[in-house]
């Protein structure tokens, strides 16, 4: 089977690629092996939240060309102010075609989110129903605040919330109460603790005569309240409507939070991207893994996976996004690090001592977190010291940055997904004119 352009890997990089060459035109296909890192996401787009050295970022776009003095090895400076940005408002842009709004702050700062443990986060765009707290005053038109969860559901302790949020000096004159509510017909649902989850409970909310019970039940629970803050659990497909239908219900403003995995606000993100890539006419593969692939001149001609087995795939372009450790993008030996599929050359690491911080809640970005795949600034790994020309890297597979400390993984899976993209196009565009060219000159001959 030939395409123009295979994607190995499903989260956020290597979709956000797929599907800019899917609207190029493109024949593109998709191998995913499992469930992305999305289902542990917050459903959020972070950009930048703090520079390498720790220093806040308030303005994401504005700290580039510090985070290029930091880092020159970045991403972000491999790519560039202008680059970047581009891919976050074609994110944006294709979400909102697919009917998940995304937003910032209109000053173009940072905003925060709640967490489940009553702590924020610094983020760049945020989903309809998530709450933005501004920067520069967190509980602004704030004066009550309900923090409500589940009989049942595990994964969101309000009262740990509130004591947390209680203790920020914003939220001194905010009351915060807390309460339980029971979903309708939980006294007859077979349940074990350890599932009852969130995608449990958005099946049953996804009954109208059930939202309508639960929604009087959270009137009665909460009394009166500015904003009303729940965990997500009103599905994946549906949930921004589900939740519209809710606040007309019982008058609140609500917000939702993400929860421990499945996280339904990251699931909403992957389904919805998943579905406007298929309807572009993309291929997936899913469940299927790449077990290698035959270079030849400098590029790779063929890839072979677990399930087509003696069968290969051809492209002009590859693009490997799989991600890093927790995906199995980067496996780890005693002493060394490896990408395993083609064994592409890495950042070369220390002395595993110096892989990681003393203590794990450290201020300070573990080493670790910032090894991988070596890359030019085309974004073409190479194996030996040789590049190979028509294969990208993107996302979380790449070296120099750190996504958990700076608050970047997703700027950066957009933005290098995006970059390679464009470039794959352009080269396509190139070949189909230089193809047609010579086919000119033939029948003129």
């Amino acid at each position: 089977m030939k395409f123009d352009s295979i994607i190995i890997g499903g989260g956020v990089a290597g979709l956000s690629c797929a599907i800019r060459c899917a609207e190029a035109g493109l024949k593109t296909a998709v191998i995913a092996a499992g469930q992305s890192a999305l289902h542990f996401s917050s459903g959020s787009i972070d950009v930048l939240s703090n520079l390498p050295s720790g220093q806040a970022v308030s303005h994401p776009f504005d700290a580039f060309d510090a985070l290029a003095e930091q880092s020159p090895h970045h991403p972000y400076a491999k790519l560039g102010n202008k680059a970047c940005r581009e891919a976050i408002d074609w994110y944006q842009g294709m979400m909102e075609d697919c009917g998940v709004y995304l937003s910032a702050q209109a000053d173009e700062q940072n905003h925060y989110r709640v967490t489940p443990m009553g702590t924020f986060r610094s983020t760049w765009l945020s989903q309809q129903t998530v709450h933005q707290f501004p920067a520069h005053q967190l509980s602004d038109g704030l004066a009550s605040i309900a923090l409500v969860t589940l009989d049942g559901f595990r994964d969101f302790q309000p009262q740990l919330a509130a004591d947390n949020l209680a203790r920020l000096p914003a939220f001194a004159d905010v009351s915060i109460k807390t309460a339980t509510v029971q979903l309708p017909d939980f006294d007859e649902m077979p349940r074990n603790p350890c599932e009852f989850r969130s995608i449990d409970i958005s099946r049953v909310l996804r009954d109208e005569t059930k939202l309508h019970a639960f929604a009087k039940r959270l009137i009665q629970a909460v009394g009166k309240a500015d904003l009303v803050v729940l965990p997500a659990i009103f599905g994946n497909g549906d949930g921004a409507a589900t939740i519209k239908l809710l606040e007309g219900l019982t008058g609140f403003k609500i917000c939702e939070l993400p929860t421990m995995p499945p996280s339904l606000l990251g699931i909403r993100l992957e389904e919805a991207m998943k579905s406007h890539y298929k309807k572009l006419g993309g291929l997936l593969l899913t469940g299927d893994e790449v077990k290698g692939g035959d270079i030849e001149n400098g590029k790779l001609c063929r890839i072979y996976t677990r399930n087509h087995e003696d069968i290969a795939l051809s492209a002009e372009h590859f693009l490997i996004a799989t991600g890093s450790f927790f995906s199995k993008g980067l496996s780890a030996e005693r002493h060394q690090i490896n990408e395993p599929i083609f064994g592409l050359d890495m950042v070369e690491p220390a002395h595993r001592d110096h892989w990681y911080q003393p203590q794990f809640f450290s201020k300070q970005s573990h080493p670790f977190m910032k090894m991988g795949v070596t890359c030019n600034t085309d974004l073409n790994p190479s194996i030996a010291g040789s590049t190979i020309s028509n294969l990208f890297c993107a996302g979380a597979i790449l070296a120099h940055y750190d996504p958990v400390q700076e608050g970047s993984g997703s700027g950066v899976a957009i933005s290098t997904g995006y970059y390679v993209a464009q470039q794959i196009i352009r080269a396509q565009q190139h070949s189909t004119e230089h193809e047609t060219t010579a086919s000119e000159l033939t029948a003129a001959l």
